[in-house]
């Protein structure tokens, strides 16, 4: 099972006062794989930018969680993902991608790794615990907590070689396509 993710989501009462809306596990999880637990979580979504923060409906309740923010918006995300070695021929990269209604993002030629991905998103990653490769076209990179990353519209995967599940936060910002 996933680990639950706390979200507390701030908005205003109907004096305009700053008030806490709701502290609770995310309900928006999708789940790529049960065992080991493999997927991801969605905390918040926005929709353009200049963000709309007015009203006070949970942002991240859409009818299916992409792996792409709406175009011209964001998606704020934690992401669980498993020692690679839990999940070999427990995979199926074509069904993993269109699990996020991302068919489109994955590498076709997949040569450097079966997660090799392209999104039209600048995204910004950190580690929280454990540790994790950044694998590019040409070389990569181990990650540990506290080390972050921003992934410019490059091809590219995660590779955990522990022995340990590694929980990646992730904030995706939609961006011209290269």
């Amino acid at each position: 099972m996933l680990r639950k993710i706390r979200r507390i989501v701030t908005g205003h009462n109907a004096q305009g006062r700053s008030v806490i809306v709701s502290d609770a596990p995310s309900p928006h999880v999708l789940a790529l794989l049960d065992d080991p637990p493999f997927g991801l979580t969605d905390l918040w979504v926005t929709y353009g930018s200049p963000a709309d923060n007015s009203g006070s409906a949970d942002a991240a309740a859409r009818p299916a969680i992409t792996l792409e923010p709406p175009r011209g918006g964001s998606i704020f995300r934690v992401v669980e993902f498993p020692p690679d070695q839990a999940t070999v021929g427990k995979l199926d990269r074509k069904k993993l991608f269109e699990a996020m209604h991302a068919g489109g993002a994955m590498d076709r030629e997949g040569a450097r790794h079966p997660g090799m991905h392209t999104t039209a998103t600048v995204d910004y990653a950190i580690v929280l615990a454990g540790e994790i490769y950044a694998i590019m076209d040409e070389g990569e990179t181990l990650m540990r907590a506290g080390d972050c990353l921003i992934q410019r519209g490059t091809n590219h995967a995660w590779s955990n070689r522990s022995n340990a599940p590694c929980l990646v936060v992730f904030v995706l910002v939609s961006a011209k396509p290269l």
